[in-house]
């Protein structure tokens, strides 16, 4: 615990990470307004998960840090801080930009990660830290700022939709279907995340041919994943329906009414984990002891991070062209064994 008492009126929460982080964020900002229901919680974050969280019923307020605009993104987040106050800032980032950030806000307690974990100078801008700690989940370690401030992050919950106003286009999304869906992330931030489109073809193809599952492709509308819908369509047989570009509140209806989902290790991943459906993980670039699923569907990943029969330790190390060593084979197999354990528990969605 830090040794200062805080008061829980104005809390300020600078992440302005991607859409996954954000999604680990909501389990603290709910355990927040448990510990206080009538905390006032502002958030700094990007456009992008911006539109996922916004009308969280855990969000008050948030302020849009676009990265886009260079440094006049700095200029204009400190004129939207001049005139604010909080009792607390979490600064859950251990960058240079959110530590800019941070020392824009104006609040007595400005509570971030200790020396060892800070990057870039960052915790120069903070007033408290938390305790120093061996590496472990990301979402745990979110957790450890809750700890510091002596409130309980159990029950660990999301709450992240689809919301009653959303439900009606979740239906008519469904509706054109006359089987399960099974969702497919085409691709991620980085190339090093990705598989091979090629191989999601003939993954469509099972998922049609021998598992009675409506394959459908989700993700943004960024080149790249544009170029593997593309590979896609062109080389599988039956071609799936593509939902690229629906957005991210229209996302969540989709995982949640998908009876599966297959993503490398990228925000619809961290997304299905927290609305509990299942969902088949592809890592290899990054650790999945760090940043796999959370508490869940753990015998769904598929490890290609590390070597057979091998352990290692929890880290942020990435590791690079590990992604073609998942073989289509290796992803049937996983869906095998959702059809064994999960089919029967998940039907649709759930309206």
């Amino acid at each position: 615990m830090i040794d200062v008492q805080v008061p829980l009126r104005r809390v300020c929460i600078v992440m302005m990470s991607a859409v996954g982080d954000a999604v680990h964020v909501l389990p603290v900002i709910n355990a927040l307004k448990r510990h206080s229901s009538d905390v006032h919680i502002t958030w700094i974050l990007q456009p992008g998960p911006a539109s996922l969280v916004r009308g969280h019923r855990s969000v008050d307020d948030i302020l849009i840090f676009d990265r886009a605009k260079g440094v006049r993104a700095f200029a204009d987040m400190r004129q939207m801080l001049a005139s604010r106050q909080f009792d607390l800032v979490i600064n859950l980032q251990v960058y240079f930009k959110a530590g800019i950030v941070t020392r824009f806000t104006h609040a007595p307690i400005k509570l971030g990660f200790d020396r060892a974990r800070a990057r870039d100078f960052n915790w120069l801008f903070t007033t408290h830290r938390i305790p120093p700690h061996v590496q472990q989940h990301v979402q745990d370690q979110y957790f450890e700022f809750l700890a510091a401030l002596n409130i309980p992050h159990e029950p660990v919950e999301w709450d992240l939709g689809p919301w009653p106003a959303e439900r009606a286009w979740q239906r008519e999304f469904f509706a054109r279907f006359d089987r399960p869906t099974a969702a497919i992330v085409v691709a991620t931030s980085k190339p090093q995340k990705d598989w091979m489109p090629e191989r999601w073809a003939e993954v469509v193809d099972a998922l049609w041919h021998d598992f009675g599952l409506q394959p459908v492709l989700v993700g943004g509308q960024s080149e790249r994943e544009r170029h593997a819908e593309q590979v896609i369509m062109q080389r599988a047989r039956h071609k799936p329906h593509s939902a690229l570009g629906s957005g991210l509140r229209n996302l969540v209806g989709i995982l949640d009414g998908s009876s599966l989902s297959l993503a490398p290790d990228t925000g619809p991943l961290h997304m299905a984990v927290a609305l509990d459906r299942p969902i088949i993980s592809l890592l290899g670039y990054t650790n999945p002891r760090r940043t796999g699923p959370y508490r869940k569907f753990h015998d769904l990943i598929i490890d290609a991070y590390g070597d057979q029969g091998g352990t290692y330790p929890i880290s942020m190390e990435n590791r690079p062209d590990r992604m073609p060593r998942i073989s289509v084979r290796d992803v049937l197999d996983r869906v095998e064994r959702w059809r064994s354990v999960y089919q029967s528990a998940v039907s649709g969605p759930k309206v």
